[in-house]
C-alpha cells in the first residue's frame, strides 16, 4: 500500500498527540519532517527511517513524501500543531495533483498552537476568533495589515502567530498600532511561548504594555476582545450564556 500520512503532531508532548496521529507514525516505514518536529517525537520513531530537513524545505519535503509513496513505502509526513493548519497538508495536496499522483493521503489532524495557548490562558477563544500570520515571507504585508485591520474592527479575538524572527521586528508593533485603533489599550492580550510542551512561558498583560513582553517565533499571541477579561488569572471571552 502506498500512503502518505500527513500528521499533526500538536505541540510535540506526546500526551498532546492524538492516537490516530500515534497510530499512522506506527504504521510508517518512513518519518520526514523538519529536524525541529521530528526531535520532538524522537521517542516514537526509533526503529523508523528518518529523514529530516531544515526551514524553507516544505516544498522539497512533499515531493520526497510522495516519491516514496510512489515507490511503495507508507511515509508519515510530520508538522508541528495542525497540519492543515499552516502546516503541510495543503502543500502534500498541491504537490499530489501537480504530480497527478494516485498515492493516497490521511490528513490527520492536531492540536494547533492557538489552541494550547488558549488552554494555557484560560478560555479566550469561547466567541468568534480569527488567526493571523505575521510571517511576510509568502504573503506580502500589506495583505496581512488588512486582515489585522478587518478583524480589529470585526471584533474578533486575534490569535498571532509568527509574530517575531531575529530579521522581523517591526510587524508585531504595527499590528499592535492597528489593534490600537479598535481596541481600548487595557485590552486583555495573552502571551504563550512553547505552549504545552518543555519550557512554556505564559503571561497575561495589555495592548498597550504586550510589547515590554519576550515574543518570538515560539510565541502565539492571543489579544482579547471588547468583552474579555480576567479573571483569577485567566482570560475568558465569554460565549454570552445567561448566568
Amino acid at each position: 500500500m502506498s500512503k502518505v500520512y500527513v500528521i499533526g503532531i500538536g505541540p510535540g508532548e506526546e500526551a498532546y498527540m492524538t492516537q490516530a496521529a500515534k497510530d499512522g507514525i506506527e504504521a510508517s516505514n518512513i518519518i520526514i519532517g523538519y529536524k525541529t518536529y521530528i526531535n520532538l517525537i524522537e521517542p516514537l520513531i526509533k526503529d523508523k527511517e528518518v529523514i529530516d530537513s531544515g526551514m524553507k524545505k516544505e516544498i522539497e519535503r512533499c515531493y520526497l513524501a510522495i516519491d516514496l509513496a510512489e515507490e511503495g513505502k507508507v511515509v508519515s509526513l510530520v508538522s508541528s500543531g495542525d497540519p492543515g493548519i499552516y502546516g503541510m497538508a495543503g502543500a502534500l495536496l498541491e504537490v499530489k495533483g501537480q504530480r497527478n499522483s494516485q498515492v493516497q493521503v490521511e490528513v490527520i489532524p492536531g492540536i494547533t498552537a492557538v489552541s494550547a495557548a488558549a488552554a494555557s490562558l484560560g478560555a479566550p477563544l469561547m466567541h468568534d476568533f480569527a488567526i493571523i500570520s505575521l510571517s511576510d515571507l509568502l504573503t506580502d504585508w500589506e495583505v496581512i495589515k488588512k486582515r489585522i485591520h478587518m478583524a480589529g474592527d470585526g471584533d474578533f479575538v486575534i490569535g498571532l502567530y509568527n509574530p517575531k524572527s531575529k530579521g522581523r521586528v517591526t510587524q508585531i508593533e504595527e499590528a499592535r498600532e492597528i489593534l490600537l485603533k479598535y481596541r481600548k489599550k487595557e485590552t486583555p492580550v495573552g502571551i504563550v511561548k512553547n505552549a504545552k510542551r518543555e519550557g512554556e512561558e505564559v503571561v497575561i498583560t495589555t495592548l498597550d504594555k504586550m510589547l515590554e513582553h519576550n515574543i518570538d517565533m515560539l510565541t502565539v499571541v492571543i489579544i482579547g476582545n471588547s468583552n474579555t477579561y480576567i479573571e483569577n488569572g485567566k482570560m475568558i471571552t465569554p460565549r454570552g450564556y445567561k448566568l
